[in-house]
């Protein structure tokens, strides 16, 4: 195992988005280890390094709101960047007045977790690539507040707010004592392999995912 960070994240709202709903957004009960290395990448990435989520922890109760958000009907379309790449006269934004769609979405709100994590060095890293190295920067950016793009919380309109925490006995008290079977969870995407979606079943045990021991314990995808 590599160097390991733990980083408590919060914010007015959230959205992890269950696949199986195809047009309103419903949201997972808890952030998604996906969505929790997402974050941790927009603080700190490189080729070289590659975040696993090990546990997560829920400092404050599950609440879910209804809201009604703006969003857009359709894309632009994959034919068009290509003609821009090659050079031809074409656009690519979308007209805000048009194929927008009110769309009603059951959110989390009031969010706050714990990311336990650590970094593996991968198959890209040179000679001057070391574990210490890149757990230094990765713990400075943190604790400076730093980050290549604001983190968020499964959509880019819930910003994320994130602290380093030195150990978890900081924030015990503010685990929330509740025990749960949230289901089977989206762990990640299979980039290697066709974008194939992998998911794994998820147990809150007194406000604690243990990420890697629900892996243990069989992964579906």
């Amino acid at each position: 195992m590599g160097y390991g960070i733990k980083l408590k994240i919060w914010g007015d709202y959230a959205c992890f988005t269950r696949p199986e709903f195809k047009v309103e957004r419903v949201s997972y009960d808890i952030i998604t280890p996906s969505a929790a290395r997402n974050i941790l990448q927009s603080i700190y990435w490189k080729p070289a390094i590659e975040w696993v989520i090990d546990r997560i922890y829920v400092l404050k109760p599950i609440q879910f709101d209804n809201i009604r958000r703006n969003e857009r009907a359709g894309k632009i379309s994959v034919s068009k960047i290509k003609s821009a790449m090659n050079g031809k006269d074409t656009t690519l934004y979308q007209d805000q007045s048009s194929a927008a769609v009110q769309r009603a979405s059951l959110v989390l709100k009031n969010v706050c977790y714990v990311i336990e994590a650590h970094f593996n060095l991968t198959s890209r890293a040179g000679p001057t690539d070391t574990e210490e190295k890149h757990y230094n920067i990765a713990f400075r950016r943190m604790k400076n507040g730093q980050c290549f793009n604001t983190p968020y919380l499964g959509c880019r309109e819930f910003s994320a707010y994130f602290e380093l925490i030195d150990n978890i006995d900081t924030v015990k008290d503010e685990i929330i004592p509740e025990t749960k079977d949230l289901g089977f969870m989206l762990y990640d995407i299979d980039f290697k392999h066709n974008m194939q979606p992998c998911f794994f079943r998820a147990n809150m045990v007194n406000g604690v995912i243990d990420v890697q021991k629900c892996l243990n314990s069989g992964v579906m995808s």
